[in-house]
């Protein structure tokens, strides 16, 4: 249902060649692998280099749950886009002309001096975020490999590490019960986290919507997103490309699952020969054309 994106490379590629493409990656699990210390999702430096390559060639963007400083210090890498918190924390340098509430984007510059728009949709639940942050880590110290990430618009409660089963379900009705009192937020699930957002109307499908507007690309009759995740959240994503009615959703699995992806790659070394290829493509491509 779902084939691979490298097996049938030039299938996908054969419809590109009048579009543009804009690039979409998730972080973990796809240009890095899964790890049990979050604090460790490195990317190998030969991801780095692929990654550098197709942000020459297309607009690229990673989006991740992560915060997006978090993101930033992995990826170390300046000609890319970053959306963090499940795109509820996203930097460009004009913003969205089309975004329907204009108070959550702030002008700003940036270290160089560089026009910067932020788009912050969650800005007035950060003083109730670091509340429960500080709730969560006094109440979850005594569950042992526990870990909670401050994701800045977002928590992730980290069990990985935890060792046995029991544990995991006492920290799962521990989360649940601290959020009751939290009404305005509520819990996912994710691999092997719990992942704790506000009750906004936002995901990584409308951060897809926001930063095609915002690179200008909001035509959608000539532009094609392409889009590697492998998570939940990342399927909010493979919706709006499907509503679009054209581009590439592509999941990344080792296993069969039910998802809104059209095509599939395995890990992220599937992703890594799939970018190279992607980038020697659009080369091809330029000296035909020149």
């Amino acid at each position: 249902k779902h084939p691979s994106a490298l097996d049938n490379f030039e299938e996908v590629m054969s419809i590109a060649e009048e579009k543009e493409i804009v690039v979409f990656l998730d972080y973990d699990g796809t240009l890095s692998p899964i790890v049990d210390d979050p604090d460790k999702a490195y990317m190998s430096d030969a991801m780095r280099a692929a990654v550098r390559e197709v942000a020459y060639c297309f607009p690229t963007a990673i989006v991740s749950g992560r915060c997006k400083d978090k993101v930033y210090e992995f990826v170390k890498l300046r000609n890319v886009y970053y959306a963090g918190s499940h795109g509820m924390d996203i930097s460009t340098p004009l913003g969205s002309s089309k975004c329907e509430d204009q108070k959550h984007q702030i002008k700003a510059f940036d270290e160089k001096g560089n026009d910067v728009v932020h788009f912050h949709p969650a800005k007035e639940f950060l003083p109730t975020i670091q509340e429960i942050i500080k709730v969560l880590k006094e109440n979850t110290a005594r569950i042992e490999g526990s870990m909670i990430e401050d994701n800045m618009f977002c928590v992730t409660v980290h069990y990985r590490r935890v060792k046995n089963d029991e544990d995991v379900g006492v920290l799962r009705e521990m989360v649940e019960s601290i959020m009751k009192a939290y009404p305005s937020f509520h819990i996912s699930r994710g691999r092997k986290v719990m992942e704790i957002r506000p009750n906004v109307n936002w995901d990584k499908g409308r951060a897809l919507r926001y930063l095609l507007e915002s690179l200008r690309f909001d035509n959608f009759n000539n532009v094609l997103p392409m889009y590697l995740g492998d998570d939940r959240t990342d399927e909010d994503a493979f919706k709006v490309i499907r509503h679009i009615g054209r581009g590439f959703p592509i999941i990344v699995s080792s296993v069969a699952k039910e998802t809104e992806a059209s095509y599939s790659l395995r890990d992220p070394t599937d992703v890594l020969t799939f970018l190279i290829r992607l980038a020697k493509w659009k080369k091809n491509l330029l000296q035909k054309t020149n």
